[in-house]
This record gives structure tokens, sequence and C-alpha cells, in this order.
């Protein structure tokens, strides 16, 4: 992407990563880039992509989550499909926050799915 681009897109994504922050401490969640690996956390954040994989025989279900100031994968493990998860969707989610490979986890959380935004 070209730099003027990028400038005139910065603002919007300032703006969104604000708002999550807002959102997120009105959850009383922590922010994702404070977690560390091991703790029992609360993160609140907007699903910003869904994937359903096979895992041997047993199906998972994995949602990034983003909160403005980092992002989470959650994953699901023995499901398909979760009625109300999908992108866009703002959730609250609590569990064992895990780091393998270097990406943060929490496998089979607690969740909260937040009022969709009215139009």
């Amino acid at each position: 992407m070209r730099s003027w681009a990028r400038r005139l897109l910065r603002p919007a994504e300032d703006s969104e990563a604000q708002v999550l922050g807002d959102v997120s401490t009105l959850a009383g969640a922590e922010p994702i880039d404070q977690c560390r690996r091991g703790q029992r956390v609360r993160v609140c954040g907007t699903v910003r992509s869904l994937a359903v994989r096979p895992v041997c025989v047993s199906p998972t279900v994995e949602a990034e989550i983003f909160d403005g100031s980092g992002h989470v994968t959650i994953i699901w493990t023995g499901r398909r499909t979760i009625r109300g998860i999908e992108v866009g969707r703002t959730l609250v989610a609590e569990g064992r926050l895990t780091c393998p490979e270097g990406q943060l986890r929490i496998y089979n959380p607690e969740y909260r799915l937040l009022p969709k935004a009215s139009s």
C-alpha cells in the first residue's frame, strides 16, 4: 500500500482501536497486549476472522479477536459452528492464555456475546 493511502486509512484504524479499547474496558477485560501466558484472562474484542478446521477427527472453530491493542485466537474444540460467533461480532471471553509457537490462544473459553451495534 502506498504511503499516502496508509496515512488516509490510519485515522480510521486509530479510531476503531480507541472504540474497541473503550468497549473492552467497560466489559472489565484486560488489554490483549498486557495479558501474559499462563494467566486466566478476560478479553473483549471483535471477531476479525473465523475458520473451521478439521483437526484429526475433531473439528475446531477458530476466531481471531482484536481489541485495539492486539489479537488472540479463540479455539473451541469439537465444534463446527457456534451460534452467534461471526465476523464483526464483539464478545467477551475468559480462559487460560497459552502461547504455542508464539501465537496467543485461548482454548474452550467461557464467552458472552455483546449486543450487535445498531445501524
